[in-house]
This record gives C-alpha cells, structure tokens and sequence, in this order.
C-alpha cells in the first residue's frame, strides 16, 4: 500500500476518534471493542482496495484492525485502553509480535479516560523513543497523532511505520 492510501486510512480513524471525543455521553461507557468494531465500521465501507476485519489472526495473535488487499495485509491497528506509560511498550511489543516481515504500515491507537490528557500525551511523546525498536519520529500529524518508524525486533533493517493515535473518551 502506498503512502498517500495509508494517510487516508489514518485520516478515517482521526475523524471517527474525533467524534467519540465530541460526543462522550454515546462513547464513554463503550469497552475497546464496541470502539474498535465503530472504526471498523467507517474503515470498510471507505477502503476500496480490499477488505477491513476486527480480531483477525496474523503470525502470533489476533489483530484488533486488519485491511486486506488480495491475498496481503497492508494494514494493521491494535486498540487499548491507556493503562499508564507500561501499557505503551507492552501495546508497541504487542503490535511488532503480529508483524510478518511483510508488513510494514500499522497503528496503536489508545483511548483515554483519564481527566487530564496533557501530561499523557507528553508521556507518550517521551516514553517511545526509549523502546529498544525505536528508530525514529517519522512526523507528527495532529496533536494526539504522532508518526514514528520501527525495526522489526529480528529484522533491524525492516521499517516498520507506527501510528500513535490517541481519543480522550471520559
């Protein structure tokens, strides 16, 4: 998949994670999976090129996002509820272990429910250059939306393009 059709499946999570942040009394009470299976709902229909599931398997777990196009996997996101800046590495560890050397653009996309969400995104910011299959800050589209490359943990050659998305769900 090219970069410009991987923006575009960011840019539909952005919107959708917006709308959970501006309408919190439809959203607050939802668990990671009602949220994941509404990303999914606005994924599908607007990715063309293939096809969009929820919990499918790929290498060594279930994925929570998965987009398929033929027979090759060209995106993959997992969901988490934010759990304190432990729950980062463990999210990113978890996403690289999904990754076949093929795989190349994904994200990690974290629901908060914390009050304060300030502090959090500057964890965030700080924490992921200290893991060990950090390479570098890639971009950073929005203020909770931060691009970032990694190597694949037996692959250090292997790029690996991480989202870090972030939706104050109170």
């Amino acid at each position: 998949m090219d970069s410009e059709n991987y923006y575009r499946i960011l840019k539909i999570i952005q919107d959708v994670g917006k709308n959970f942040e501006r309408m919190p009394s439809v959203y607050s009470d939802k668990q990671e999976e009602d949220l994941r299976d509404h990303i999914l709902m606005n994924l599908d229909p607007n990715f063309e090129l293939g096809s969009a599931s929820g919990e499918t398997f790929n290498k060594t777990g279930r994925t929570d996002i998965q987009l398929r196009y033929q027979s090759s996997v060209v995106f993959i996101a997992e969901c988490k509820f934010w759990a304190g800046k432990k729950s980062l590495f463990k999210a990113i560890d978890q996403l690289l272990g999904y990754l076949t050397w093929r795989d190349s653009k994904t994200a990690l996309i974290f629901f908060v429910r914390n009050k304060e969400i300030s502090n959090l995104l500057q964890t965030i910011r700080n924490e992921t250059q200290n893991h060990s299959n950090f390479i570098k800050v890639d971009s950073k589209t929005d203020v909770n939306w931060i691009n970032y490359i990694f190597c694949l943990p037996n692959d250090t050659n292997k790029e690996i393009k991480i989202a870090i998305q972030i939706f104050h769900i109170p």
